[in-house]
């Protein structure tokens, strides 16, 4: 696959996010991809105020940006299968070492920029992605997450004691 552009669907010339990720009503934490590549995502989310996340003063929690990030890596593997010709396969987020926030909350009605850029892709379904969170021009919050999107979940499940 080339770094040009994915296009189809949606405004941004992507497809719905409801079409990438699994997540469904107030769980799904990104509005739409704004730019992808082989390596690399981009994509907004506009902070509610009324959400389930909300605290008292109607603000999103720092802690909700590793969920946004995690979205984040889940559209980019699915359109990386897209472009590859088959569909999105699930994965595990394995965690971070470290997530580094710059804001003690977000408000409402702010877009946040949440970019995503694959740094290890091995064969056994071990990956791991450098994020960034924008507020704006400002850097709100950076981790580098790991990820287990082994090649056949399904039976990895079933091996490892899972149930389907």
């Amino acid at each position: 696959m080339s770094d040009k552009m994915l296009a189809m669907g949606s405004s941004h010339g992507f497809p719905e996010i409801e079409t990438l990720l699994p997540h469904r009503g107030t769980m799904l934490l990104l509005d739409r991809v704004t730019a992808f590549t082989n390596k690399t995502l981009s994509a907004e989310y506009r902070v509610r105020g009324d959400a389930w996340y909300a605290d008292p003063d109607a603000r999103m929690p720092v802690w909700i940006g590793l969920e946004l990030m995690a979205q984040a890596m889940a559209a980019h593997a699915a359109l990386s299968a897209q472009s590859d010709g088959g569909p999105p396969q699930p994965g595990v987020l394995l965690g971070s070492r470290q997530y580094q926030t710059f804001y003690a909350a977000f408000e409402a009605n702010t877009v946040l920029k949440v970019e995503v850029q694959q740094i290890l892709a091995l064969a056994d379904g071990n990956q791991a992605y450098d994020c960034a969170l924008w507020q704006g021009d400002e850097l709100a919050a950076k981790a580098i997450l790991k990820v287990f999107q082994p090649p056949d979940f399904l039976a990895f499940m079933q091996q490892h004691g899972g149930s389907s």
